[in-house]
Order: C-alpha cells, then sequence, then structure tokens
C-alpha cells in the first residue's frame, strides 16, 4: 500500500525498499498520527472463553505513542482469547516481512500479493512480472496459506492504472490456484467487476472477502458461491448498516472477524491504533447483532478460519 492508499484514509509512511541487508525482520512501517486526537491503545476487552483468530491484519505497521513488537503484539492477543492471525502482505517487501513473521512464529500465518493499489505503481516501474514472481515464491512456503491482499480498488487508483488491477488481480488467482492456498480480496467501490472476474475467471476454492464492505444483496451472491466474508471493526461503525444487513443473510459457517489492524478499529474506540487484542469487541458485536451466544459463535468463526487457513500448529 502507498502512503495515500491505506485502508481507513490515514497515510502510512514506508519508503519503498526497506529491507536492510535482505533481512525481512528489520522492515517496519509506521502509522502517521496527523489529524488524530487519540494515538494511544485502547484498553484490553474481557478474554474469550473459547479462542479466535484474527483473519487479516498488517502488524508490520507500527502505531500508537509507542508501537508493539510483534512479540507484544501476539501476547496481548493470546492473553484475551486470539490464538492466531494472518498477517497480510501487500507489496514484495511487506509479503516477505508477513511470510518471515509466519516462519518464526507459531501463531502467524501469512497471505502474500501486491495491494490492488500498488499494482500499477510496479506495472509503470516496469515491475510488476518480477513481484508477482516473488509473490509466486513466497507463495510456496509452508506457512503461507494465502494470496491477499488483491483484488480490485476504484476509490483510490485512476482509470489509466485500472488495467494493471485487473492484470494483477487476475494473476493472483492463478497463483491461489497453483499453489492450492486461499485468496483475499480487497474490494473498494468495486463490487460487481471484482464478483464478475470470479466468475469469469473462476475463484479458488477458498476465497475470503476482507474486511467486507458490500450489502446483503452482495452477501447472497457470495454465499450462493461459496465464498466466506471477513467482518472487521467498521461493522460496528453507525454508517455501516449495510455490513449489518449482510451479516445477517450470510451462512454462519462462511464467516470470518479481523482487525485489518491498525486501521478500522471497532466503536467505541474508532480513530484510536487498532489491534488483533481487540478481536473479542468486534466479535461480542457480531454476535449481539445474530443474537447468538458469543461462545457459540466464537467456536464457528474459528472452525472457519481453519477451514480456510488450515492448522496454525502444522
Amino acid at each position: 500500500m502507498t502512503a495515500d492508499s491505506a485502508p481507513g484514509g490515514t497515510p502510512v509512511d514506508r519508503p519503498r525498499g526497506t529491507i536492510d541487508g535482505g533481512d525481512p525482520s528489520q522492515y517496519v512501517r509506521e502509522r502517521s498520527a496527523d489529524g488524530r486526537r487519540d494515538v494511544s491503545y485502547p484498553p484490553a476487552p474481557e478474554p474469550l472463553a473459547v479462542p479466535v483468530y484474527d483473519n487479516h491484519t498488517h502488524l508490520e505497521i507500527e502505531d500508537g505513542e509507542t508501537g508493539l513488537s510483534l512479540d507484544e503484539q501476539l501476547e496481548r492477543a493470546v492473553a484475551v482469547g486470539v490464538h492466531g492471525v494472518v498477517q497480510a502482505g501487500g507489496d514484495v517487501d511487506s509479503s516477505r516481512w508477513s511470510a518471515w513473521a509466519a516462519a518464526t512464529h507459531p501463531r502467524v500465518l501469512a497471505a502474500v500479493a501486491i495491494h490492488p493499489n500498488e499494482a500499477p505503481v510496479y506495472e509503470r516501474a516496469g515491475e510488476l512480472d518480477a513481484a508477482l514472481a516473488v509473490i509466486d515464491e513466497l507463495a510456496a512456503q509452508p506457512r503461507v496459506r494465502a494470496i491477499g491482499e488483491t483484488g480490485l480498488d476504484f476509490f483510490r487508483t485512476e482509470a489509466d492504472g485500472i488495467p494493471a488491477q485487473h492484470r494483477s488481480f487476475e494473476a493472483h488467482i492463478d497463483l491461489a490456484k497453483k499453489h492450492g492456498i486461499a485468496m483475499q480480496i480487497h474490494d473498494r467501490d468495486a463490487h460487481e467487476a471484482v464478483l464478475e472476474t470470479l466468475q469469469r475467471v473462476g475463484a479458488p476454492e477458498r476465497t475470503v472477502f476482507h474486511c467486507f464492505s458490500g450489502d446483503a444483496e452482495m452477501a447472497r451472491i457470495a454465499d450462493d458461491c461459496g465464498y466466506y466474508l471477513s467482518f472487521a471493526g467498521n461493522v460496528t461503525f453507525k454508517n455501516a448498516q449495510n455490513l449489518r444487513d449482510a451479516l445477517k443473510v450470510i451462512s454462519r459457517d462462511r464467516i470470518l472477524v479481523e482487525t485489518d489492524a491498525p486501521f478500522l478499529t471497532p466503536t467505541p474506540y474508532r480513530g484510536r491504533p487498532n489491534a488483533p487484542y481487540l478481536i473479542p469487541v468486534t466479535l461480542r458485536f457480531l454476535a449481539a447483532e445474530l443474537e447468538v451466544d458469543v461462545d457459540e459463535l466464537a467456536a464457528q468463526v474459528a472452525a472457519n478460519t481453519l477451514v480456510v487457513y488450515g492448522s496454525f500448529d502444522a
């Protein structure tokens, strides 16, 4: 993701090519505090009785008054019943970091990809094919369990960048099929085009709409196609009735939960740093909307996550 294309509209400062000496562990991005009134981390919620997983997060991005290390993030998450995370890449460097994090931390699995807003950047530099080759190589690692986040974004990319997005998206679909792993879709203002592409090209067996942003009608289509919908903290926002409507029509065995950290912090902490340890806030909100027991929903969501990505212990 470029500085102007981060989810939630908040810039991320990250110069390209910051992996020092080929060591992915040294790669760090920082989220800007500009325009944010409170950059302290929210208090830890009451722990879940039934453990779950964060389906999509960006822990290479430091946020808050003092950034949390990967180990600190995972420790906080485990303490409240979040027993694993799927760390998602969006360019070559963050994908390499994601693969490193998964290979060295048993509570992390990785997703690797070129974000749709990055695809035109690589294309203009003549580097898209080379970047896709890196993603192909990373996807062969045993703890890389998804291609993502990939897809289409018609909100931030100008018209001349759309062809590169389409080419990149279709290449990522092929990679997910080649490696037999899941795919995480980024879809912003591009619902019809994303669905059309999946229908025309053929979706991977396990296809996830990360941070689902559609409505009930789209949720029904996704359900019919066997896609998974992952709900982030924005489902708690007042203006997100479309997401709550979608939640109520999707099959329970197709629901996932995520943070998209450090973005999309759930109410009542909107605007503050997000992290996997806040998953219980969103999960309890989902359970209340569905009028089901929190433990029951947690067990279902955890099972769904393992179906999509496989065991964290393997």
